[in-house]
Parts: C-alpha cells; sequence; structure tokens
C-alpha cells in the first residue's frame, strides 16, 4: 500500500473475462488501490443465465484468504477438501478460511440465473497459517437505512452484526434502495472504504457512479452521503487498512517464498486435499510471476 495519504477517489471497475459465455466486473485489486481493509478481491458477476452443466469452476487452491461468496439470485454448490457439500442460495453466506491451504470447486445450478458478488478477505499474518475451516449461514441480520435496506455479511454497522467470522476489523453491507433519495451511511473513522455499485446508481458530491465505476474513501469520516436511484444495489466494504501483501493466482502471501512453496505443493498434490465429486480435472497452476513484491 502506498505510504502517501490517502485520499478520497474514483476507479473504474473492469470487465474481466472467466470463460467463453462468463465475464465480471473486477473493482479490485486494481492498480491503483490493491485492497480496501482486508478486503483484497472483488468481482461482481450477473445476472447470467448459466446453461451447461460444465459450468463452474474445477477444484483449486488457496492459502491466506478467506473467500466470501453472497448471491442475490441463484444457487451453487461448494464442495472443498474439508468434504463440504453446501449449496448456496440468494440471501445465504458462504465463508471459506483457507488459512494454511485448501482446495474447493464451484458449480452453479444449470438453467439458473447467477447473479452476485465473489469476495477475498486476506488473513492477517497471525492467521495466515491457520487451518482451514468453512461455515454457511443461512440468515445473516439487516437493518432499514434511509431509503433502503442494509444486510450485514462481515462485521457489525448500524447496530448489527453478521455471524460470520473474520480475523482483523472488517465490514461488508449489502444496501438495497427501494426509492431514490439521500441516505447518510455511518463510517467508522478508523476504517477505509469500497463503496461498489451492482445495479442502478448513486451520486457522490455530485459524480454519478454506475458498476462501471466505484468509490474509495480513506479513513477518517463518520459518515457518507449517497444520493442513491429506485432500485439500487451497492455494497459497502471496508475495515482496517491491510499490511502489505502479494496477491498471485489463488494465493494471497507475504513473501514469494510462501507463493513459490504453495505452487510447488499443489503441482505435487500435497498439502491442500481431494475436492471429492468432480472427477480428475483440477485447475493448472500458471507459472510463478518473477520479482513479486508486496505491496
Amino acid at each position: 500500500m502506498s505510504k502517501q495519504q490517502a485520499v478520497a477517489e474514483v476507479f473504474d471497475s473492469k470487465l474481466t473475462p472467466l470463460g467463453p459465455d462468463f465475464s465480471v466486473q473486477r473493482a479490485f485489486p486494481h492498480a491503483r488501490r490493491r485492497t480496501v481493509g482486508p478486503w483484497c478481491f472483488f468481482d461482481y458477476f450477473g445476472p447470467a443465465r448459466v446453461d451447461s452443466t460444465s459450468a463452474g469452476v474445477p477444484p483449486h487452491p488457496h492459502i491466506g484468504i478467506q473467500t466470501v461468496t453472497w448471491l442475490i439470485e441463484g444457487e451453487s454448490l461448494h464442495r472443498d477438501s474439508l468434504g463440504t457439500e453446501q449449496v448456496i442460495r440468494s440471501g445465504e453466506l458462504n465463508v471459506m478460511t483457507a488459512g494454511r491451504g485448501i482446495s474447493h470447486s464451484e458449480q452453479p445450478t444449470p438453467d439458473t440465473i447467477m447473479h452476485g458478488v465473489q469476495l477475498w478477505v486476506a488473513l492477517p499474518p497471525e492467521a495466515a497459517s491457520m487451518e482451514p475451516a468453512f461455515e454457511y449461514h443461512a440468515r445473516v441480520p439487516s437493518t432499514a437505512i434511509g431509503h433502503g435496506i442494509a444486510t450485514v455479511i462481515a462485521g457489525s454497522f448500524a447496530g448489527q452484526t453478521s455471524p460470520a467470522r473474520h480475523h482483523s476489523p472488517i465490514v461488508g453491507v449489502d444496501l438495497l434502495f427501494d426509492s431514490a433519495g439521500a441516505t447518510e451511511v455511518p463510517l467508522d473513522v478508523d476504517f477505509e472504504y469500497a463503496v461498489v455499485p451492482l445495479t442502478g446508481s448513486f451520486d457522490w458530491e455530485g459524480e454519478a457512479l454506475d458498476k462501471q465505476r466505484w468509490l474509495y474513501l480513506p479513513p477518517g469520516s463518520e459518515r457518507v452521503t449517497l444520493r442513491t436511484s429506485a432500485g439500487a444495489r451497492l455494497m459497502l466494504v471496508g475495515g482496517a487498512p491491510c499490511d502489505p501483501i502479494i496477491i498471485w493466482w489463488n494465493f494471497v502471501a507475504r513473501t514469494s517464498a510462501e507463493l513459490e512453496a504453495a505452487r510447488a505443493d499443489w503441482v505435487a498434490r500435497r498439502r491442500f486435499g481431494v475436492v471429492e465429486g468432480w472427477g480428475a480435472t483440477r485447475l493448472t497452476a500458471p507459472q510463478l510471476t518473477p520479482n513479486l513484491v508486496a505491496r
């Protein structure tokens, strides 16, 4: 992370293809904003119809993160090397803690509309080598705020606390506005935030943002006023600024040696276990990028 004083800034999301018929809007990591609090990856997908039984992501490994899956529409089957098999549907929450190493697959139900977000949370150094874990929550709390409803998927917000376990100061909120107007959103002065539009748009200090553009807010503010369109849906994610990390392929670490060891273990079929139910197919690790530096 830059040592310069952070300022509020608008960033572009990047349309990123994940397959021949499926793309996502990737808010970050961004070249100029790698993390927001401990959140280090933000993909928004859909709404898009899944019409193939071969759709999904084959078994692949992770270290050093938690994955957070939040669906607005659709359903998907999560399998992992702990033996977990869990279908997640709209309004339900999956949190997988990779820790020292886990592998998993994701398989959307064919002939369904998939719409939601996939996020990663960088684990702090003291938790990065913990044993892997998985948790599923059928319900998460929500509360009225301004012109809409806030659903809390991580941390605490507006008097509500998510049941999901995290290992650093964090917040994640789905904000759905049923009518147009201005809403004052409370903030933690010690947190930095991203406000990412999913549907509709919002106005911040005279600048209109939709799903192609998102807002970064540095620590120091107690609130932000957002003027939203009717039906707008935003994600508010944030937390205490994160120590420098390296993001490469599906791994998050502090040193290149950790990444080299993780890649070698995946290739040699060590450490990450086996995901039952998919078959022999699994993702192949790319060649390691040289000169990786934490930032």
